[in-house]
């Protein structure tokens, strides 16, 4: 008999899938299962049934995994799916997950679980995005538009949290309703900058004043729904090329507004960007998706020249090029998307191209560019394991071949895992 919403089964947990949860089966069918731990047998609620995968949460525990533990939080607040799973055994799963997705998605056999570099549990969090309901500053739950507390999850540090509640105050007293508010940190937790996403006001420079003043920020920025934006002290956090490189550079500095994307874990971005700089061969390098310059930025403040970055994104961009400036000899910014850098480009191929796309992976213009480009040399950052793998068959198929790959745990107690993976040119 088909499974049904609602049903209540008895099932064991196989091994983890991408988003969190656990593979098991019933009678033959998939069920995808919240909340357990392979090898564990369970007792779960049907909550959705698909054409081939059902999906569950669990109700009971049969028989429990020894590395079970009570979670600190609510496992949906933030995405905290793995909360209930002692971390040693989060960091395997994780390797399990890109391992998996590389041979069922990519067609490429792993003869063992790639590394996964790990790091301190909480208080990693230097970037977020916290929605405002009832002038309350929280995460949502997954799958719905309900907030929950931020500091249940201890993502975050408590003083990142009192600034945030302390922006959003002062925003309110001045008749400003926050809708959303983006927060960065530098490594140290010593600077914070915000942006604002506001309701139609006509009073939001004194508020955006006043906010930065409580809740102690370098500055913000604030936009409201009528198009309107202000911004009060020097809305940038900073961070020395040294710490974001664990001392390899010593020399530089970059600069970035809360609403450029950068790597979220202050404990682990050294060792990302060093395991990027290890990859990176002698003679020219293309930073596509360049960002705010953490990888290209470093490699040319580490004596490397020929370095080329892109980025399309308008914030991004500016602060791109503001982090590149003192590197002009060694370093070109290109301001523009990715495809269209790709279609215009001079046909000498890079040494060593570095791609670190969004989460949908590469498109499919960018892929056949850079497999036509030729470069020896691919360094592909990732932040999904599925597209990821999708992508390097797309390389693989083109004559490349995966030289090496690494996970890092950017978001403990999630099932987000960010990886690197080194292909070659086969010549």
């Amino acid at each position: 008999m088909a499974v049904q919403t609602g049903d209540v089964l008895d099932v064991t947990a196989d091994k983890p899938a991408s988003g969190g949860r656990m593979l098991a089966r019933h009678d033959g069918q998939v069920i995808l299962v919240a909340g357990a731990i392979p090898g564990e047998r369970v007792t779960v609620r049907v909550t959705k049934v698909g054409k081939q995968v059902a999906f569950a949460d669990v109700s009971g525990v049969l028989e429990a995994s020894g590395d079970r533990r009570v979670p600190m939080t609510d496992p949906e607040c933030g995405g905290c799916v793995y909360a209930h799973i002692a971390y040693a055994r989060q960091v395997r799963l994780k390797g399990e997950i890109l391992r998996d997705a590389f041979v069922r998605i990519g067609r490429i056999p792993l003869h063992e679980d790639p590394a996964v570099s790990a790091g301190p549990e909480h208080a990693y969090r230097m970037r977020a995005r916290f929605n405002v309901q009832d002038g309350r500053a929280g995460f949502y739950r997954e799958n719905t538009h309900d907030t929950c507390d931020p500091r249940q999850t201890r993502q975050l540090s408590e003083d990142a949290i009192d600034a945030v509640e302390a922006a959003v105050r002062g925003l309110a007293a001045e008749g400003v309703t926050a809708l959303s508010v983006e927060l960065a940190e530098n490594v140290a937790g010593d600077q914070r900058a915000l942006h604002v996403d506001a309701a139609h006001t006509a009073t939001i420079q004194p508020a955006i004043a006043r906010a930065v003043e409580e809740a102690r920020l370098t500055g913000a920025t604030i936009s409201t729904t009528d198009g309107g934006t202000s911004a009060a002290g020097d809305p940038i956090v900073t961070d020395t090329l040294s710490t974001l490189t664990n001392g390899r550079v010593v020399t530089g500095v970059l600069r970035r507004h809360p609403q450029a994307f950068f790597q979220a874990n202050r404990f682990l971005v050294g060792s990302l960007v060093g395991e990027v700089m290890d990859a990176v061969a002698p003679g020219p390098v293309l930073d596509l998706y360049a960002g705010v310059g953490l990888f290209s930025v470093a490699i040319a403040a580490s004596g490397h020249g020929g370095v080329t970055a892109v980025e399309g994104d308008a914030v991004s961009a500016r602060d791109l090029e503001r982090n590149a400036a003192p590197f002009e000899e060694a370093l070109h910014v290109v301001r523009g998307s990715v495809e269209s850098y790709l279609q215009r480009r001079p046909t000498a191929p890079p040494q060593t191209l570095i791609v670190d796309p969004p989460r949908t992976g590469m498109s499919k213009a960018a892929a056949e560019s850079i497999v036509r480009s030729r470069a020896p040399r691919i360094v592909y950052v990732s932040c999904d394991p599925p597209t990821m793998a999708r992508d390097a068959r797309r390389l693989l198929d083109a004559g490349y071949r995966l030289s090496s790959l690494r996970g890092f745990d950017l978001f403990p107690n999630t099932a987000h895992i960010e990886s690197v993976g080194v292909f070659d040119l086969d010549l």
